[in-house]
Order: structure tokens, then sequence, then C-alpha cells
């Protein structure tokens, strides 16, 4: 029975590894390989080409605008829905996920319609002079709208493992509200702030299907990375893809391996 038990446990993570690295590890490999395929000048010269170099850097900014707005939003749609009691308020609740189960071409498509020329926001903006629709506005609001529950479902667990004894004892000292927040309440919710803000931002920077449908798409002004390398393998120049693809992902990696030091940091605290 021992060994019959040893053979099942080996063999079950056998099978966790092998569909780790089929899934995982290999297609990381590829995109490597692929980008130094014809050499580092090659590399080089791909990823300081003036397109690719815009793309990324607008990827980079815009991706930090809307982290931003997320993290200032998320924190207070996680504090609402954690502290207060309200009619509607689970269903607001599970709509939180719903970027989540939505393909992100739908959510490309519902900006479109809400920003369209023939919509009510379109024609009020245009009307005020403001144009939103296929420039960096809209290009933000799809990254907020593919990031949106990342900070907000990071934050809710921390508030909801918060002592209220904490805040209570800091009244009773003659703290502020304002106060007793910033003293005793944010620290407690940074780590699942700057947790879901660095996913987000890594998100973000990949973001396509909601992205290619309101942006325009014109280089070196709404031309995004994921875009881009779109246009590249369309014009078969893979290597050209790849190369732009590493930057993006060896981002994205340093990203999660900062995520995961600051909550194993937490855990031990």
């Amino acid at each position: 029975m021992r060994l019959r038990s040893r053979w099942w446990s080996f063999g079950f993570r056998s099978a966790v590894m092998l569909y780790f690295v089929v899934l995982i590890l290999l297609p990381m490999l590829g995109i490597y390989t692929q980008a130094f395929s014809r050499g580092w000048s090659f590399f080089w010269t791909s990823i300081i080409d003036p397109l690719a170099w815009q793309a990324v850097l607008l990827t980079l900014k815009l991706a930090v605008f809307a982290t931003l707005i997320n993290v200032l939003l998320g924190t207070m749609i996680g504090w609402v829905l954690i502290r207060y009691r309200f009619p509607g308020r689970r269903l607001l609740n599970s709509l939180v996920d719903l970027p989540f189960a939505l393909p992100t071409a739908v959510g490309g498509l519902m900006i479109l319609l809400l920003l369209g020329p023939g919509s009510l926001v379109g024609e009020a903006a245009a009307s005020i002079g403001v144009e939103i629709l296929f420039h960096e506005p809209a290009i933000v609001l799809a990254m907020m709208f593919v990031t949106f529950p990342f900070v907000i479902r990071a934050v809710q667990p921390l508030l909801e493992e918060l002592d209220a004894s904490e805040e209570e004892a800091a009244y009773t000292l003659g703290a502020s509200k304002a106060r007793t927040f910033l003293q005793v309440v944010l620290p407690s919710m940074l780590p699942g702030i700057i947790g879901g803000a660095m996913l987000a931002f890594s998100r973000a920077l990949a973001e396509f299907g909601a992205v290619v449908l309101i942006a325009g798409n014109i280089p070196g002004r709404t031309l995004v990375a994921s875009v881009y390398i779109f246009g590249e393998v369309e014009s078969d120049n893979p290597q050209g893809a790849a190369a732009v693809s590493v930057l993006l992902l060896t981002l994205s990696l340093l990203i999660l391996w900062t995520v995961n030091a600051v909550t194993s940091r937490r855990r031990r605290l």
C-alpha cells in the first residue's frame, strides 16, 4: 500500500510538472529562441527600431496611467464593498470579475460603442473638442477595463482580515478617521495594493483584444506593443515580433517575481 501511494504521488507530481513544462516553460523558451535565432545584432536592431521602441514606450506610459487610476478606484471600491452594506452590493461584487469572464475583444467593442461617434458620450466629448476614441485616452480606458479586478480582489481579503479592535483603539486614543486610515488601515492594505497594481500593470502591457479595436493603431501615436507584435507576425517577421515580445515577457516575469517576494514577506511577518 505504501509503495502504491509513493508511485501515485510520483505520478501526480510528474504529471503536474509535465503540464507546467509543456504549457508554460516550452513556449517561453520558444520565444527567447526565436528572438535570438538571427543573432544578438538582429535582436538589438529589432528592439531599437523607432516604431518598436515608440510602441513599447507608449505601452509602458499608458499602462502606468491605467494602473494608477485602478489603484485609486480599486482601493476605494474594495473598501466600500467590504465596509458598507447597501442594496445591490452582492451584484456589484460579482460584476467586479466581469472583465475576467468576457473576451477582451468584447470589452473593446463595448468601449467602441460607448465612445463612438453616434454615442451620447462620444457626441458630448466631440462638442467640447475632446477626442477619446482612436486616441490615448481610449487605450487607457481599455487597459483599465481588463485590469479592473486586480486591485479590488487583492485588497478585499486584507480588509476582511483586519482586526476592528485596532481601529477602535485608535479612535479611543483620539485619532481622527483620516489618521486612523493612514496609520492603521492603509499599512495593512498596502501589500494587496502593491501586488494588485503590479499584476494590473503586467496585464495592461500585454493587452491586445480590447486595444486593437479602439486605438486606431497609428505608428508613433497609438500603436501599442501588442499590436506592433501582431503586425510584425503578419509581415512575416517573427524574429522581430519575438524580440519585442521578449522585452514584455522579461518585464512581466520581473513583476511576477516581485509580487511573489512581497507576498512571501507579508506571510513571514
